[in-house]
């Protein structure tokens, strides 16, 4: 499958409009959020209409509560109507917000600003639905990822932005002024990019709404309860949410007092996460090469638990007290905990970017934006969760900051376990990719060519003991190798075998060739793709041994397309027998280069054993 550049949707207006429409739209809302609180935590007690720390406390509850509230009635919407202007009209009401807030922040109106924050927080609620709904409608299926990488890079650079420039904001000459006029702007840019935007069809016209918030909650939640995979990433997606909330409200005091830092320094340390997660959330694209593979999710997921629990053992126990911005960031004993964090960010957009593209491909077209709905619910219970969570470790159980870390990462490692006995094949399979990738250089050619769906049957050479490992991590489905039943029945490795979907078969055992051929066609019925090595053997010249009837049998029963494919470059290898057997002596060459290239699907009518051993060696040609 051709890998599509995220740096190509960046130029395509099916894209662009909608990634600079979402970026203002976190951005803007950091901007108003945060420079409300910094006016809060400078303001003196006189103006404000109750005290600093209940003021940001209800600030923070008054932002998340509309996403609770109204989201499922957001989903609705997004079903209901077409989508870019179903966009268009939540950024006008952005803009009308704004301008309210803009005189709020002039005439210092803190309980105006509290209702507008509520305000603020109900028209992200209406975006969240239609935002991630619309990329599936506008993408091709192997952009999606690619696409919520994007995404998911822009949103938290724009958290990371939208911070650091409240701060610019609310320290400027003036600042009540520029404030108002930077939310106002800002708003007024987010509508401009919304107006290119393509039309998005909608989804479920035919919907009927009526305000009823309680009833559309139960609806929504019950439409996210239907698909067990749609469930499952939404949960999954919801706690990295958990996660998030919970370290980014530590950062402040665990800066101050765990690592001796001001106010520059805490800044940092959310540059560092936000920057982690963009960069995980591109690495996580590049490593798939626009595949939906779930199989990064564990890993990354695996991935927040160990640096999670490294960051917290990392922090000195001594440390001066720093004086600028400068001695913090150059002081060596500070450096792992850099380190750590960033990667911790990172593992954070491994884990999250699959989820998202899965949920949307998974979900019905005419209920995916409540899908999308139900999750923001489930992230708004989750976020509240944690700051449970904190509350009950931080004052009643007494535990320091670095111990709540601690916790964290040891209740992430409970839910890694779950993801990774959930899939134990596809992260195996992710892993397969990875070593196959450190000991070749692998060229794939015309891939495209296995079916994104349905049933179809795989012809390839034999090469070497390597050859159903290239396969698998080449494939972006799982394919069903047909194996010799010796190898099969192999104790160490049978059990994950099974799970993987070997099929074992013995050419002298007639049983079990009547049940190969039995799980043979049930694979196919129930559209599997199955792999058969049709020489029976390894080479043992590099030549190509003559086909076996096992083709001509299988497509009997189940008439699929064949899809021939060509293992090059593997004779000579360690696991090949070009020394007599497998695997004798010591390796010889490493990071060889290698091929492997499919061929257009063959009509079953027209696949034998002849005639696909005709286009599997021509596909292979003098490449042994």
């Amino acid at each position: 499958m051709p890998h599509t550049k995220s740096a190509s949707l960046l130029s395509q207006r099916r894209f662009l409009p909608y990634f600079i429409t979402q970026f203002f739209g976190a951005f803007n809302d950091n901007i108003f959020k945060n420079v409300l609180l910094l006016f809060v935590a400078f303001a003196g007690p006189q103006v404000l209409p109750i005290s600093s720390n209940l003021f940001i406390n209800l600030a923070a509850g008054l932002f998340i509560l509309p996403f609770f509230l109204f989201s499922a009635s957001a989903g609705v919407l997004a079903d209901k109507y077409e989508k870019s202007w179903f966009i268009r009209k939540v950024k006008l009401a952005e803009i009308a917000i704004m301008s309210l807030g803009a005189i709020g922040f002039i005439t210092e109106s803190y309980g105006i600003l509290l209702l507008l924050l509520f305000l603020m927080g109900t028209q992200s609620a209406f975006f969240g639905p239609v935002k991630y709904a619309l990329l599936p409608q506008q993408l091709k299926p192997n952009e999606l990822l690619s696409g919520n990488a994007l995404v998911e890079t822009g949103t938290f650079l724009a958290i990371l932005l939208g911070t650091l420039g409240a701060g610019i904001i609310a320290s400027a000459d003036s600042a009540k002024y520029v404030a108002a006029g930077s939310v106002i702007l800002f708003a007024l840019a987010g509508y401009a990019s919304s107006r290119s935007i393509p039309e998005a069809p909608a989804a479920a016209p035919d919907l009927k709404f009526r305000l009823k918030p309680v009833k559309q909650i139960k609806e929504t939640l019950k439409i996210a309860h239907q698909d067990r995979v749609v469930f499952q990433c939404i949960m999954a997606i919801s706690w990295f949410w958990f996660l998030g909330a919970a370290y980014l409200t530590q950062f402040p005091n665990f800066t101050k007092i765990h690592l001796m830092g001001n106010e520059a320094a805490v800044s940092f340390l959310l540059a560092l996460f936000s920057v982690g997660i963009a960069l995980g959330s591109m690495l996580c694209d590049k490593m798939s090469k626009n595949r939906i593979d779930v199989g990064i999710v564990p890993i990354g997921s695996i991935g927040i638990t160990i640096f999670g629990a490294l960051m917290a053992f990392a922090v000195p126990n001594d440390l001066p007290q720093f004086t600028s911005f400068s001695e913090f960031v150059s002081y060596a004993g500070l450096w792992p905990v850099f380190g750590y964090l960033l990667a911790l960010g990172m593992s954070g957009g491994l884990f999250i970017v699959p989820l998202y593209a899965l949920m949307q491909q998974q979900a019905k077209e005419t209920e995916r934006a409540r899908v999308i709905a139900a999750l923001n619910i489930y992230n708004s219970l989750f976020m509240v969760g944690s700051a449970v969570l904190g509350i009950v470790g931080l004052s009643i159980l007494e535990l320091t900051i670095v111990q709540l870390f601690l916790v964290l990462a040891l209740m992430n490692f409970m839910m890694a376990t779950y993801l990774f006995l959930q899939s134990p094949i596809f992260v195996v399979r992710f892993l397969i990719w990875i070593l196959t990738t450190i000991m070749y250089r692998i060229t794939h050619k015309n891939l495209h060519h296995l079916p994104e769906k349905g049933g179809a049957l795989i012809v390839c050479n034999h090469v070497s003991y390597m050859d159903a490992l290239v396969m698998t991590a080449a494939s972006p489905r799982l394919i069903r190798f047909v194996m010799e039943e010796d190898y099969a029945n192999f104790k160490p490795v049978r059990r994950f075998l099974r799970r993987a979907g070997v099929i074992p078969i013995s050419s002298t055992r007639k049983g079990s060739i009547r049940r190969a051929f039995n799980d043979i066609e049930q694979a196919l019925a129930e559209g599997e793709i199955v792999c058969i090595f049709p020489e029976g053997r390894l080479t043992s010249d590099g030549e190509m041994n003559e086909f076996m009837r096992g083709i001509d049998i299988v497509l009997r029963r189940s008439p699929v397309p064949v899809i021939p494919m060509a293992l090059k470059g593997l004779w000579g290898s360690y696991f090949s027998r070009h020394k007599g057997r497998a695997c004798k002596g010591l390796p010889t060459r490493f990071r060889a280069k290698l091929e492997l290239e499919a061929g257009a699907p063959v009509a079953p009518e027209e696949a034998s054993s002849q005639t696909m051993f005709e286009r599997v060696a021509t596909l292979r040609g003098d490449y042994r």
